[in-house]
């Protein structure tokens, strides 16, 4: 079992594209060699392969705090299932992952979310995703502090407040506040109960 997320960036055309294009390959770059793991097309648009399907939220959030960081934003949609054709490109590739992904990402603007996930397990699908919308109230308003605050977080899981302060530059007073804006227990909590459920599809 594998994990794709497909997204776009909201309102692209408002920003200058140089603004963003370099940032979101950097976003993207982490997470594997492109254009067999991650691409960028027709402009505004990504997809991206998760090999663990566990880390696929994770993964979504974090590009979205990236995104957020530089006051943009995206629309995604995870898919889980198969590859059954592993393409040069990744927008080339197939299975029920890439069918589940794409099929859910057409149907995202007109349910009004920034994030949703399709298994082949419709009850799991219905607990998550309005779990998901649920943290979306907060998370699709996080201000660009509270949200590179989340990236970094992310980024660096072993590092103390005082550390990751460090690496912000501001003190751990500072990093504490922005930990409990961005409400950055929630999300963890969020992750650990999505690994849980993802973990119980996956078992033999």
């Amino acid at each position: 079992m594998t994990s794709v997320i497909t997204g776009d960036i909201i309102d692209s055309r408002k920003q200058k594209s140089k603004d963003w294009v370099e940032g979101l390959k950097n976003i993207l770059a982490p997470f594997g060699a492109t254009p067999s793991q991650w691409e960028v097309y027709r402009g505004d648009e990504f997809q991206v392969e998760i090999k663990n399907p566990e880390d696929a939220l994770w993964s979504a959030i974090l590009i979205k705090a990236h995104l957020r960081a530089i006051k943009l934003d995206a629309r995604m949609s995870i898919g889980f299932g198969d590859k059954t054709h592993d393409a040069e490109k990744i927008s080339e590739s197939n299975g029920s992952a890439f069918i589940n992904s794409g099929e859910l990402f057409e149907t995202l603007k007109k349910q009004k979310v920034t994030l949703a996930m399709r298994t082949d397990d419709v009850d799991i699908d219905e607990k998550l995703n309005l779990m998901i919308q649920l943290a979306l109230t907060f998370m699709d308003n996080w201000l660009a502090q509270s949200a590179e605050f989340v990236a970094v977080a992310i980024e660096n899981p072993t590092l103390s407040q005082e550390e990751l302060g460090q690496k912000l530059g501001i003190n751990q007073a500072a990093v504490s506040r922005r930990q409990k804006r961005a409400q950055f227990d929630l999300v963890q909590n969020l992750d650990r109960y999505f690994r849980k459920q993802i973990k119980q599809l996956t078992a033999p």
